[in-house]
């Protein structure tokens, strides 16, 4: 995401202080379990963090923006309770009295009691699907696709909560000018950056007799950009779409007669 956004990160083995080509950042990696709570004492100004752990902390905390994507893909993550496959639990209900492992102990618990069961629920330090059937009754684990839940013979019974990745700033940060500023544009560069991630260019040159025929066939963000070519030779047209789009209507195109068309990558899309 950085690297699209324009920012060249460089981290060497064993060292949690990575290099930016910008004079005015200083990074360093930080569990994202612990990044709003250092967010929110002021000690770091700004963070990415997962919705998640913002609320299992409560931190006090200014989400700048909320950025689609995760480790697979671009979307949001679950955290979801699993039991085992042949377990008899089939709702929340049936976890009165039960015990359940989780690394996101507080939000379980206020799940749990916001549907009035009493559970005890004990935190996990690593490998939770593994700890059902024979140490928990339950889980609540984070999942993507529900692929690892299910190599591990675990079935889904509820969604506790469903997060995206963050970008916070603690509020003294938010309140210096300069900084809030840097934040700011920090925050407009990552969410061109995941924008443009399902998005493609297209250019393309269009006689005149087809250019309302290939028209009709191009979506875009706002209108295409349509500019005259040379002695009267037709137009180019220039769009920017969904990359499930384009590979759909490139062939469409061609076929309304569409000539020369090329399609590129994005860095960042700004709205």
């Amino acid at each position: 995401m950085m690297q699209r956004a324009g920012f060249r990160v460089r981290v060497t083995d064993r060292s949690y202080y990575p290099a930016i080509d910008d004079e005015e950042l200083i990074g360093r990696l930080i569990r994202p379990q612990d990044m709003s709570r250092y967010v929110e004492k002021g000690i770091v100004d700004a963070g990415l963090t997962g919705a998640d752990w913002v609320k299992e902390n409560g931190s006090n905390v200014k989400v700048v923006a909320s950025l689609l994507y995760a480790k697979q893909q671009l979307t949001k993550v679950r955290w979801v309770l699993a039991v085992p496959e042949d377990s008899s639990v089939r709702t929340v209900n049936d976890l009165k009295g039960k015990r359940i492992a989780t690394e996101l102990v507080n939000v379980t618990k206020e799940f749990l009691k916001e549907r009035g069961v009493q559970a005890e629920v004990e935190f996990s330090h690593g490998a939770t699907e593994a700890k059902a059937p024979h140490l928990v009754d339950a889980i609540v684990e984070l999942t993507e696709t529900g692929s690892s839940l299910k190599a591990n013979k675990l079935r889904i019974v509820d969604t506790v909560m469903e997060s995206v990745t963050q970008f916070i700033a603690s509020f003294d940060a938010w309140q210096d000018p300069w900084k809030r500023q840097k934040i700011e544009n920090l925050s407009m560069l990552f969410t061109g950056a995941i924008i443009a991630c399902e998005k493609v260019g297209l250019k393309m040159n269009v006689p005149d007799s087809c250019l309302e025929a290939v028209l009709k066939k191009l979506p875009a963000l706002r209108k295409p950009t349509v500019s005259p070519l040379a002695e009267g030779a037709g137009y180019a047209i220039e769009t920017v779409l969904d990359e499930t789009v384009a590979r759909r209507i490139i062939p469409e195109l061609k076929r309304a007669g569409a000539e020369g068309i090329i399609e590129y990558s994005l860095n960042k899309v700004i709205l």
